[in-house]
């Protein structure tokens, strides 16, 4: 049996390295879509949506992403996403409206779906189970790495060029990069052919499944949606509700440091702080999974952020609230951080063995949707109440999750028996 660092090492050039390419470029330019928004005459709430169109893109590109990967491979796939991610780049780079740069902005989404789930699908087929979590983590860290750089990046383009367009020639050049290494690079799709299958869950065999995995291609994304409905009805929806916890992190922190009146400076460091411990537990995450079993990362980390976000609503008056927001920051950025690679491997877990793409469409359109209703569920509470009403509304949906998780993971995730000699390995 190949040791994990064998296994990552050989995947690192032709998988983790484009995902750090793509990631890095998106990272630098996200954070200035509002910014050139306003510039083309947008008032705050236009910017929001267009900067919105990102995630819109995303969760309209996972069903054609995942029918594109079943029929022409990820490889090809991925060169087509990232051609047309540089058209987008361009546009974006060249519009002189908003509606030009809100279509940009989508195009950008759908193409960032198409090539995260080439990855997912391919790691799926190709790593071996007994070090799956690990090798999905380390995906997922990929993806962190470049969206926690890129907007150092921009911020030093922006200090020695004075002007937004540098990121987005940085953005074009690390994707013009990531097309050329993925289109004449070692293919890997034939240097590590599909892994069997036998290890993949019999288990699940009662569901529908079992009896789709010879025929998945065939049977078309919405049909595989229908046939998996069990999974994702149930393993599915408290995946989601992980996505929704994660996402309301990123709106509720600095909203919190807002209401406490803290300056912009103190209210990115704090959420700094959180993100950097949030980063540096990813492969803390996948050795967990691997050697442990999935449910001691997913219901640890959803416990952890849905008690965090009920503690953190009953503090925003007390003396000590500045104290107790920086306390509870640190541990929500704990509880992600043990969360990271969790949703790609349920995912690749619970996905037909030979042909995971179509559900897999299925699946990371669930758990995106779950972090897009977040905002507005968060929105919405703080309309009707208040934002400490708003915290622990998410704070319970974390613990509903985590009891999900408790549910329906034991019934539809492998277990592998193997698991002691994995873990000594």
């Amino acid at each position: 049996m190949s040791s994990a660092s064998s296994v990552l090492r050989r995947f690192g050039p032709m998988v983790y390295l484009p995902t750090i390419l793509f990631s890095l470029g998106e990272g630098a330019v996200i954070p200035l879509i509002p910014v050139v928004a306003t510039s083309m005459g947008a008032d705050i709430a236009v910017a929001a949506v267009i900067s919105a169109a990102l995630v819109v893109g995303q969760l309209c590109g996972n069903l054609p992403a995942g029918w594109a990967v079943a029929r022409f491979g990820e490889r090809l796939t991925m060169i087509f996403a990232g051609i047309v991610a540089i058209a987008a780049g361009t546009a974006m780079l060249l519009a002189s409206s908003s509606a030009v740069l809100a279509a940009s902005v989508f195009v950008l989404g759908f193409c960032a779906a198409a090539f995260g789930l080439a990855r997912h699908a391919y790691m799926t087929t190709r790593v071996p189970i007994e070090v799956r979590a690990r090798a999905l983590s380390l995906l997922g860290g990929s993806f962190r790495l470049g969206v926690f750089i890129g907007p150092f990046v921009a911020a030093g383009l922006l200090g020695i060029f004075g002007t937004e367009t540098a990121a987005f020639w940085f953005f074009l050049a690390c994707l013009a990069a990531m097309v050329i290494l993925v289109t004449f690079g070692p293919d890997p799709e034939a240097a590590h052919p599909q892994a069997p299958a036998a290890s993949d869950p019999p288990e699940d065999s009662g569901e529908a499944v079992s009896g789709s995995i010879p025929t998945i291609e065939r049977a078309g994304v919405f049909r595989t949606m229908w046939q998996q409905r069990a999974v994702l009805g149930r393993l599915g929806l408290a995946a989601a509700s992980l996505s929704a916890v994660r996402s309301a992190r990123q709106v509720l922190l600095p909203l919190w440091g807002l209401s406490l009146g803290l300056d912009a400076s103190t209210i990115a460091l704090v959420v700094g702080v959180s993100g950097a411990i949030d980063f540096a537990l990813f492969y803390a995450s996948g050795q967990v999974m691997d050697r442990f079993g999935r449910l001691w990362a997913a219901m640890p980390a959803m416990l952890l952020m849905g008690a965090g976000f009920i503690a953190l609503s009953f503090t925003h008056a007390l003396d000590a609230s500045v104290l107790w927001f920086g306390m509870f920051a640190a541990v929500l950025g704990v509880g992600n951080g043990l969360s990271s690679g969790i949703l790609l491997t349920l995912g690749a877990d619970v996905a037909p063995s030979r042909d995971p793409a179509a559900f897999l469409g299925s699946w990371r359109t669930l758990t995106d949707a779950g972090g897009a209703i977040a905002p507005l569920l968060i929105s919405a509470v703080i309309a009707i109440a208040s934002l400490p009403v708003a915290a622990a509304t998410m704070g319970v949906i974390g613990l509903v999750g985590a009891a999900g998780f408790v549910r329906w993971i034991p019934r539809f995730v492998p277990v592998r028996k193997d698991a002691d000699d994995d873990a000594a390995g």
